[in-house]
């Protein structure tokens, strides 16, 4: 995975946060950019849908972690994950369905993944992973599989279920929604970057 994400030398570090122009100080811009990533995953987590027999439902949080994840790169995307989560758990409502939450929520896990899959997601992107639909696909999908792995056995643990069970409630349920996600998002960041180019923009 790591070749196939490494693959346009001419990227640097530079992530579509770093094209953004705006009359304010370096620090200034940073919070901004940090709180307005936590702000567009409070929103996209307002997408809601109730899976039957599973505490964990089908929302937009997840693209909404990995978008900004990728705009953000590695140290903003994390920071605005943790915003997100400190925010939420203070009573900012802002977590799936409106609520805020206790650190006994069943999906937990999956919130402190995002913190995690921020970074990842961040730093391939800075590698130049979103500029192309596969690497972007590739990217979206190693994020994925990190909220999983810190979300499934947290769900296991707080739920009392089987890890058989935990696994299909917690995760295979959420497979093809998931990949629609992923194919979004392969669609449009790397159309964002060509948008960009054609404008003459980070050049």
């Amino acid at each position: 995975m790591a070749s196939t994400l490494a693959l346009d030398p001419r990227a640097g570090r530079r992530v579509l946060a770093d094209l953004i122009r705006v009359p304010l100080g370096a620090k200034a811009r940073e919070a901004a950019l940090i709180a307005a990533g936590a702000g567009l995953t409070g929103l996209a987590a307002q997408i809601s849908i109730p899976v039957h027999g599973s505490p964990v439902p089908v929302t937009g949080q997840t693209f909404g972690v990995l978008l900004v994840g990728a705009a953000l790169g590695a140290r903003r995307g994390a920071a605005s994950m943790a915003l997100y989560l400190l925010a939420g758990f203070v009573g900012v409502p802002w977590f799936a369905g409106a609520t805020s939450g206790s650190i006994h929520l069943a999906t937990l896990g999956y919130l402190v993944g995002f913190i995690l899959a921020g970074a990842l997601v961040g730093r391939l992107a800075e590698r130049g992973a979103d500029r192309s639909p596969w690497r972007t696909a590739v990217t979206m999908a190693a994020g994925n599989v990190v909220i999983y792995a810190c979300g499934v056995p947290y769900l296991a643990w707080s739920a009392h279920l089987p890890m058989s069970e935990a696994v299909h409630y917690g995760l295979t349920v959420f497979l093809l929604g998931d990949a629609l996600k992923i194919l979004l998002a392969a669609g449009l960041l790397p159309g964002a970057w060509k948008f960009a180019g054609e404008r003459g923009v980070g050049h």
